[in-house]
């Protein structure tokens, strides 16, 4: 592909945002795969799957509000050799259908997709009801699901691709809205459990997960002014983490932070915290997230700023960490 052609699609991909490309990667897909089912939750127009559900009804189950059902279903279409993928908003994705999904696909091992819609704090003009801060940490917990949450709307294009010969179920964690932030502007190598090193820096690692990597660029950014040299490292599997990366952080930098659209119990930070408990060198690690509580609702922009995960703010906290 050209690189002209290429940046018009990178673009394109932002303008529609993560939950239209999953949609439209899928028509895809099912032209190639006949034993692919995309069930979901009654979010076909959300999930970008009106197209799909029109194009391949025999490939499409729609349960209705009912997402226990839709992995039960799900796990028996896995078990008769299908490729499954479920969706609906990521809070009823995971916690609704929580014991379905410990028994029906982390005991029993029958391999699923789940895509989590809009999780992080995108539509918390709704209300804390529809934001989900909380699924990494639950979801992770569960034997046998791998958990990854893509930079941008193109790396949600790759991760797809990589998902249809991965053996273990995934749980896919897609955040920010239409249109989304850009992070990957070219072509590069993307393995699941395989870091990514997005800036090069000597003095401080961040490693971000999901579309808030948009904003730690920016923080790095300001920082290098300040004669900070910073890494960013996009860490998009969870679960299983690069801990070959960690090592190399906990033996060449001076600070690591982490920063993640979820709760700061057990999300990216905390599972890190556990891999560098066992480090016998290793920098001080500054954790930022969302606090452990319900406390606020708004736009966005709004919410990043409240929350302190824009740019600014991470760039000014992890300033006044070096300087205390």
């Amino acid at each position: 592909m050209s690189s002209s052609k290429f940046s018009k699609e990178i673009k394109l991909f932002s303008r529609m945002g993560q939950r239209a490309v999953f949609g439209i990667e899928m028509l895809k897909y099912a032209e190639m795969n006949s034993d692919l089912m995309v069930l979901t939750a009654d979010v076909s127009i959300p999930a970008g799957l009106d197209r799909f559900r029109k194009s391949y009804p025999n490939n499409y189950l729609d349960v209705g509000i009912a997402e226990q059902n839709m992995i039960g279903i799900a796990a028996g279409l896995s078990s008769e050799g299908f490729q499954v993928f479920t969706t609906t908003y990521a809070p009823f994705q995971t916690l609704r259908c929580l014991e379905q999904i410990r028994m029906d696909i982390g005991e029993m091992k029958n391999k699923v997709c789940m895509v989590g819609l809009s999780s992080g704090i995108v539509l918390g003009m709704i209300g804390t009801m529809h934001c989900s801060m909380e699924d990494i940490s639950i979801i992770r917990s569960i034997p046998n699901i791998t958990i990854v949450s893509p930079a941008d709307s193109f790396e949600l294009t790759k991760l797809l691709e990589a998902s249809f010969n991965y053996p273990q179920s995934l749980y896919i964690r897609l955040t920010a809205g239409s249109p989304s932030p850009i992070v990957y502007r070219e072509d590069y190598d993307f393995k699941i459990g395989k870091s990514n090193t997005l800036l090069n820096g000597t003095d401080v690692a961040i490693i971000g997960i999901g579309s808030i990597l948009s904003e730690c660029i920016s923080a790095a950014k300001i920082l290098e002014v300040q004669g900070i040299s910073v890494e960013v490292i996009n860490m998009h599997t969870i679960n299983p983490l690069d801990n070959e990366k960690l090592n190399e952080i906990a033996r060449e930098k001076k600070l690591l932070v982490t920063v993640e659209e979820h709760s700061i119990i057990g999300g990216l930070g905390g599972s890190i915290a556990e891999v560098f408990s066992s480090f016998k060198v290793r920098p001080p690690h500054l954790i930022m997230g969302l606090p452990h509580s319900y406390e606020n609702s708004g736009i966005y922009e709004e919410m990043l700023k409240y929350y302190e995960l824009d740019g600014e703010s991470i760039a000014r906290k992890i300033f006044d960490y070096l300087e205390e």
